[in-house]
């Protein structure tokens, strides 16, 4: 049994079920399915993208993709209805906790800059979406034959009835969520570094206007 899954059974349900104020065991939140959902909107010029990237999540997941298609034509991007445009892998019992112990110890810390998950991933009913830009921090991925940087998304459906006891769960099973302080000083960073690139495209533009001003005189 995967050790993580081992923890679950043994110590983690005991521990919910008293933070929940319940004896009933089975009524202890726990992991579902994990989905692992790719888009290939390039497929429509590129058609052997739907192989590359079929390759790198069987990979990843130990899982065989299944093709996700398009349902309404799209003629201004060339797609048309039952086109191949994702692939996604959905993981269950073993492979599921396996996939979810290496995401959690591997993936998420080999992220540049990672911070953690915000608790704003949820969906209202306890489930939890991450999305990764850069498919190669999965270290299952030879990064020699990579022809192009992926992104990808995670969704970890629990059985919790709300996003509260998911993160309970999530917690438990040691999935590293963001402070607020945090993520607060992020959007900070990323709002002081939009004005100052405002302020270099507008000085630019006055520069650029100057010159072109001195060339008409």
């Amino acid at each position: 049994m995967n050790k993580l899954r081992e923890k679950y059974e043994k110590e983690i349900k005991k521990v919910l079920a008293e933070k929940l104020n319940t004896n009933n065991l089975m009524a202890v939140p726990s992991l579902k399915k994990i989905v692992v959902n790719v888009g290939i909107g390039e497929a429509v010029k590129n058609p052997d993208a739907l192989n590359k990237v079929a390759d790198f999540l069987s990979v990843i997941t130990g899982q065989k993709c299944v093709f996700t298609k398009s349902k309404h034509a799209i003629s201004n991007f060339g797609i048309r209805v039952g086109m191949k445009i994702g692939a996604k892998v959905t993981l269950r019992k073993k492979r599921m906790w396996d996939f979810f112990e290496r995401f959690i110890s591997v993936v998420l810390p080999r992220i540049k800059d990672f911070r953690g998950i915000s608790r704003k991933s949820f969906d209202g009913f306890g489930n939890l979406s991450v999305g990764i830009s850069d498919h190669t921090v999965f270290p299952e991925v030879d990064t020699s034959k990579v022809d192009k940087i992926r992104s990808l998304q995670v969704i970890i459906e629990t059985s919790a009835r709300n996003d509260r006891d998911s993160v309970m769960l999530l917690e438990e099973l040691d999935v590293p969520f963001a402070k607020d302080s945090e993520i607060k000083a992020i959007k900070k960073m990323k709002e002081a570094m939009k004005e100052e690139e405002d302020k270099r495209s507008k000085s630019k533009t006055k520069l650029q206007t100057q010159i072109e001003n001195k060339g008409d005189n």
